[in-house]
């Protein structure tokens, strides 16, 4: 009888034991999976989406902010342009390529626009340059390519395939120089060309573009 008692005292106690197991098990569970779900919840939406799904949302959304956002126009500038204002002043003037920039990026903020500026003496950078803007998804270049107008068929080629809109400029008048500067083999491939307006020119071509 004793036996009979020890037997029925411990599956009682082995009922009690498994059955509060379960619960603390059901509680720490349900803990962890609220704190999986907190945090699936709060993360970035994107993380939701499978890889693929993610780099297309991504493409989209960087498509969506090109056409959405402000207007972005190049001002490329070519060699010797660095020495503005130094330069035979009799000719191009004594504004330094640093006013002619912040001007630029003054106007730029009246018209609702952003610019970006560059210069090199190389001719590789320029190509480079006006490439990665095109890939930016820039609406148009204003270009003063330097002596690079007369000579340089691979900035004619590469200013007619990045099929970005461009306006050439030239400080001084370049028809009433040297027989030499009067052929620009980039002005074809430009939607208009501005010359002998000085520094003003590039104001010019950028409310032009600006507006289109």
């Amino acid at each position: 009888m004793e036996v009979q008692e020890v037997m029925k005292v411990m599956r009682l106690w082995k009922f009690f034991a498994l059955g509060f197991a379960e619960r603390i098990s059901k509680i720490f569970f349900a803990k962890r999976n609220a704190i999986n779900l907190h945090n699936l919840i709060t993360s970035s939406p994107h993380n939701l989406l499978p890889p693929r799904a993610r780099i297309f949302r991504f493409t989209r959304s960087r498509e969506a902010s090109i056409v959405a956002g402000m207007k972005k126009i190049g001002i490329l500038n070519g060699p010797n342009l660095n020495w503005l204002g130094k330069r035979e002043p009799a000719i191009y003037g004594s504004t330094t390529l640093a006013d002619v920039e912040k001007a630029l990026a003054a106007r730029a903020a009246e018209l609702g626009c952003e610019i970006e500026c560059f210069q090199s003496n190389s001719e590789g950078a320029l190509l480079d340059k006006i490439y990665d803007w095109a890939a930016r998804g820039f609406c148009g270049l204003v270009v003063n390519p330097g002596a690079f107008t007369h000579t340089s068929v691979a900035l004619r080629d590469c200013i007619a395939g990045a099929g970005v809109p461009a306006v050439e400029v030239h400080i001084s008048n370049v028809h009433a120089r040297e027989e030499f500067r009067k052929r620009s083999l980039t002005a074809p491939v430009c939607v208009g060309q501005i010359c002998g307006l000085g520094v003003a020119g590039y104001a010019h071509a950028l409310e032009f573009l600006a507006k289109r």
